[in-house]
């Protein structure tokens, strides 16, 4: 097996090589080996400088420089299969479903071919274009009853409905794009002209009551959040026990489909391997550092912790929050995902992203903002093609204002909860914490 990958950049409607990883230790050692990554001379000299959707991350702008690690790079990490995805794709390369980190390589090479995002590994997309077989499209009601016809299709291209080998995650997913047709396809077997709208399909599992309802909720939750002023970006559709997100990392028009690059707060931060948790200081340090915008996107990250506290989204894991790029300079926060009242979890989930001698499961706000502001004088300058910003950066009275503007709509959920979706069970769980945070808002400073 080959011990480099390219790596592929979609851009101007076309895949572009425009680098490469090379392992420089052992591929037994997973994504803990060391490597060695640069970016191809043609694109290196095409895009100089460039850390907006031209590079494969933010950390690293386009240049002759190499990226040298002791570990993969954490944004091929992003790429790697997980869950239950991880796991059917082992049983197709005829590894075992709980092969650990030395099979890594290999799930690289044959399960990066179409993730989320605006990159590929050249190799992965190939073999999955190996992929033979008829081109059919299905009907919603078909994918929500998961019928023997599209349980059958998804065989064929070695995908089950308990799991898919392109999306990371715990529920069993697909990537599915709508046609001009008004029809269902796999997403890698639809030709771009043809693609109208593009989903994660998110499906059901097993017969435990609490998954179910975790799962019910995450549509009404997009709706709060709404609500909340979060950075929503379109209402999710439940089908029977199949859910419907649109995706916010491609857009369609004039028949062209734009890949919008995509990266977790766990490349954001450089922080590899998959039990790694930053800081939210962290996280926001690399906000302020990286984003166009750091005064609205630290209000959004900030707003987001609030609203997870309150309704009980206790996996806030580092790649439950991402950054989106585009090929115009614009880095921002992407849109919210995976919002849902986790506190459900059978197996118990416990808050895993936290701020500095700060979180007991409830921040002090203002000691928070007295943070964040803190951070922003540290702040370096402008990188790439973004102009050098002097600190501060950031307006405390106004994040102050954002953050007590939530009070009245935490109020208004805690009251009318189930007119928005939520079931009059979960609603008594959280409205004491619904509440608590609308009271501490409304007397923040």
């Amino acid at each position: 097996m080959t011990a480099a990958c390219t790596l592929q950049l979609h851009i101007d409607g076309a895949w572009r090589n425009v680098g490469s990883v090379g392992l420089q230790g052992a591929e037994a050692e997973g994504w803990r080996a060391k490597t060695y990554s640069g970016y191809a001379v043609d694109w290196a000299f095409e895009h100089t400088g460039a850390a907006d959707a031209h590079a494969a991350c933010a950390r690293w702008p386009v240049g002759l420089e190499p990226l040298q690690a002791p570990h993969w790079p954490v944004f091929l990490i992003d790429m790697l299969p997980q869950g239950f995805g991880r796991q059917e794709l082992l049983r197709r390369i005829g590894q075992p479903a709980t092969a650990g980190t030395p099979a890594d390589w290999r799930l690289l090479l044959v399960g990066a071919g179409n993730p989320i995002g605006h990159l590929r590994v050249k190799e992965a997309a190939a073999r999955l274009a190996q992929q033979t077989g008829p081109h059919l499209g299905f009907t919603d009601e078909q994918v929500a009853e998961r019928g023997d016809g599209f349980s059958e299709y998804l065989a064929s291209h070695g995908l089950f409905v308990a799991g898919s080998s392109g999306v990371q995650g715990e529920w069993p997913k697909v990537l599915l794009t709508r046609a001009g047709d008004g029809l269902l396809y796999l997403d890698h077997t639809l030709p771009d002209e043809l693609a109208v709208q593009h989903y994660i399909v998110k499906f059901g599992r097993g017969t435990d009551r609490q998954l179910a309802r975790i799962l019910e909720h995450e549509a009404p939750y997009m709706d709060i959040a709404r609500r909340l002023g979060l950075r929503v970006h379109a209402p999710l559709m439940l089908h029977q026990r199949v859910l419907f997100i649109p995706r916010f990392d491609r857009r369609v028009a004039d028949g062209r489909v734009t890949r919008l690059a995509q990266e977790s707060i766990a490349t954001l931060t450089g922080l590899p391997g998959f039990d790694a948790v930053p800081s939210h200081d962290q996280v926001c340090a690399a906000l302020l550092r990286h984003c166009s915008d750091p005064q609205a996107e630290v209000l959004e990250y900030l707003k987001r912790d609030v609203a997870n506290l309150a309704l009980g989204n206790k996996d806030n894991h580092a790649r439950n929050t991402a950054v989106q790029r585009d090929f115009a300079g614009h880095i921002a926060l992407t849109p919210l995902y995976d919002f849902a009242p986790m506190l459900l979890h059978p197996d118990g989930i416990a808050r895993r992203i936290r701020w500095e001698d700060n979180d007991g499961g409830q921040p002090d706000w203002g000691r928070v903002l007295d943070r964040v502001c803190a951070l922003a004088t540290a702040r370096p300058k402008g990188r790439g093609r973004r102009p050098a910003v002097p600190a501060p950066v950031l307006d405390r009275p106004t994040l102050a204002a954002g953050l007590r503007a939530m009070a009245p709509a935490l109020a208004d959920i805690a009251a009318d909860g189930q007119a928005m979706g939520l079931d009059a069970e979960l609603l008594q769980l959280l409205r004491p914490g619904l509440l608590a945070q609308a009271e501490r808002l409304s007397q923040l400073a």
